[in-house]
This record gives C-alpha cells, structure tokens and sequence, in this order.
C-alpha cells in the first residue's frame, strides 16, 4: 500500500466523503441532464461529455434516500470504473488531498453487504472523512446491469 492516497473530497449532505483521484476523469459544473424513464430513482439521467453520453447518479439519493436539492454548489464528478463510466452529482468538490495511509481506518462495517463500498474512514485533525471506491459502489447499485446495457446501446447508435 502506498505511504499515501491522492484523493478528492466532497460533500454529500453534511458529510466529506473522498474518492482516490485515480478513478476521476473530470469536475463538471451541474449541466442539463437527459432523464431517461424507467431507471431507478438515484439515476438522474445521461449528461453528453466531450463527447460521451455518462449516466449521472445522485450519490445523496444512494448514501441518504433523499434527492439532492438543487443549487450553484453542485459538482458531477465523472468517475471511470472497470465496469462503467459514470458521474455522481455531489453538494461540492472540496479539494483534492494526499491522505497518509496510516490515519486511513478500516471500517468495522465493510463486513455489511449494503455498506461494502465504504473502504475506511481518514482521520485527518478534526476531520473524519469517508473513503469510497468506485467500482465497489456501481457494483452495489440496484439494477446497473440494465443501465450498461442501455448505455451500450446508446454508444451503438
């Protein structure tokens, strides 16, 4: 494991969550999000990326079970997974950080199926700040199977 992890640390509802800085391809201001019907409620819709079409998710929606409430604040940060590319829409992007492993916790929760995307919590000063991976948390969601089958179909055409 490295002395340290470069990560990006944001806000959903009043909580800092961080990702490693290897899985983000871009920071977005909020764009206009293509709804898609039928898709489960966390899926927003498909955001066009340089190019891309990106299924955006409100982590909010899959970390609280409320909808984000919309303001100026609000970041996509677009995540590439072995799975899938997609973006999470989050309160703010706060700053990207070096986090030293050894005040990076391991979570007494990851044993529970539901959680298993939290991979620890960083200790910093008076901050608690909640690392997550990425491909664990696509694999997690409800029904993704049918979203990246939809967004192959959509990269077809």
């Amino acid at each position: 494991m490295p002395d340290s992890n470069k990560v990006i640390v944001f806000k959903v509802g009043d909580e800092e969550y961080a990702i490693s800085i290897e899985f983000v391809l871009s920071i977005e201001k909020m764009e206009r999000i293509t709804p898609i019907p039928h898709l489960p409620q966390y899926v927003k819709g498909i955001v066009k990326i340089r190019g891309d079409l990106v299924p955006t998710m409100d982590l909010e929606k899959i970390l609280y079970d409320r909808s984000m409430e919309e303001k100026e604040s609000i970041r996509m940060i677009v995540l590439q997974t072995e799975v899938m590319s997609y973006g999470i829409l989050v309160n703010e992007a706060k700053e990207i950080i070096d986090v030293p492993s050894d005040k990076i916790k391991q979570l007494g929760l990851a044993g529970y199926h539901k959680t298993s995307y939290f991979t620890g919590v960083a200790n910093i000063e008076t901050r608690l700040i909640t690392m997550i991976d990425p491909s664990l948390l696509v694999q997690s969601l409800e029904g993704i199977k049918e979203i990246q089958e939809y967004m192959k179909t959509r990269v077809q055409e």
